[in-house]
């Protein structure tokens, strides 16, 4: 009996050890790997990448330990980039992409990767139209996520901004490739709101901002509305405001982040939230849901900002109605 128990004994912590040594020797990629394709304008300055990162945390994700992060950036400049950067996480083995930003690291991240599933932050475009997923409410294949509404949001900017200056009668728009989804909606709205729209199109980047503002005043526009571009958001923030105010123009932006640096108003959506909530998406997909499955999120939140140091610099009064619907006022 007392042999028994210590063969008993043996052939368990033999069992034991095995197994030990087979979890030793699982390899590393067991870990699941998320690849993120974004722009530099998406997750510079704007702190949006570690919101992501902390959406992760907070729902009990430890870098390193129940995840590692891939991640690989560019600049607008260099979207031709995108394509490689994008085969070489799939190659990293990644169990799913994030892409991040305007269109172009979306496109590159489904032409690589017709399996693995694609949390997308839609920022400048409506993949819906672009026929990246069926619906919101039921995006099939494997791409799911957060929608920005930019082009939405286009009309509602234009109006503010007509609010702002009533008497003006001419509007130019700064747009270009990545943000010509958004001009219809600018031109549409014109349309209703009884105001002239000047299209300024900006062309093979570096762009050349003090040429088009100085074609936007030799047409005697007399506001300007900067349609929502990665282009135009970094490194040219503070530099749009700072050349708008040279030329004496009301300004009307996508992010609060240009009337910090200058800008007359801006409405939009607060980035970090998006990066944030996306982060919902990459838990559910690691735990077994499938994005076919997922409806893609909208904001639910926006917001108004304004600079009265700005107003009162271009000799404008701000109508009260629109400043008891700014969510921050710059003095």
């Amino acid at each position: 009996m007392e042999y028994h128990t210590i063969g008993y004994i043996a052939t368990f912590t033999l069992s034991l050890l095995a197994a030990l040594l087979a979890a030793a020797a699982q390899p590393a990629g067991k870990m699941p790997r998320i690849g993120v394709l974004a722009t530099a304008s998406a997750v510079g300055d704007s702190s949006a990448l570690d919101a992501f990162r902390q959406g992760l945390r907070d729902l009990g994700y430890v870098e390193g330990q129940h995840l590692a992060l891939e991640a690989r950036t560019v600049t607008p400049d260099q979207f031709e980039r995108l394509p490689g950067l994008a085969a070489e996480l799939v190659e990293h083995g990644v169990d799913l992409l994030f892409a991040a930003g305007p269109e172009a690291p979306l496109r590159a991240a489904r032409e690589v990767a017709s399996a693995i599933p694609i949390v997308m932050v839609a920022v400048d475009y409506d993949p819906m139209a672009l026929g990246y997923i069926a619906s919101l409410s039921r995006p099939g294949g494997h791409i799911t996520g957060v929608v920005f509404q930019q082009v939405e949001l286009t009309g509602k900017r234009l109006e503010l901004l007509k609010e702002a200056v009533p008497t003006v009668s001419r509007v130019a728009v700064f747009w270009d490739a990545h943000s010509a989804d958004q001009l219809p909606a600018a031109e549409a709205a014109a349309r209703s709101l009884g105001v002239a729209l000047q299209p300024v199109e900006l062309r093979n980047p570096p762009y050349d901002f003090d040429q088009a503002f100085r074609d936007a005043t030799r047409e005697q526009a007399g506001a300007l509305l900067v349609l929502m571009s990665p282009a135009f958001a970094f490194p040219e923030r503070a530099r749009l405001p700072d050349l708008a105010a040279r030329h004496q123009l009301p300004t009307m932006f996508g992010n609060a982040q240009y009337t910090q640096v200058g800008g007359l108003m801006a409405y939009g959506v607060r980035l970090t939230d998006m990066y944030y909530r996306a982060a919902a998406y990459v838990d559910k997909i690691l735990k077994g849901a499938k994005p076919a499955d997922l409806p893609v999120e909208q904001p639910t939140k926006f917001e108004f900002s304004m600079n009265l140091k700005t107003a009162k610099m271009l000799g404008m009064t701000i109508p009260s109605s629109l400043l008891v619907l700014a969510n921050e006022v710059i003095q």
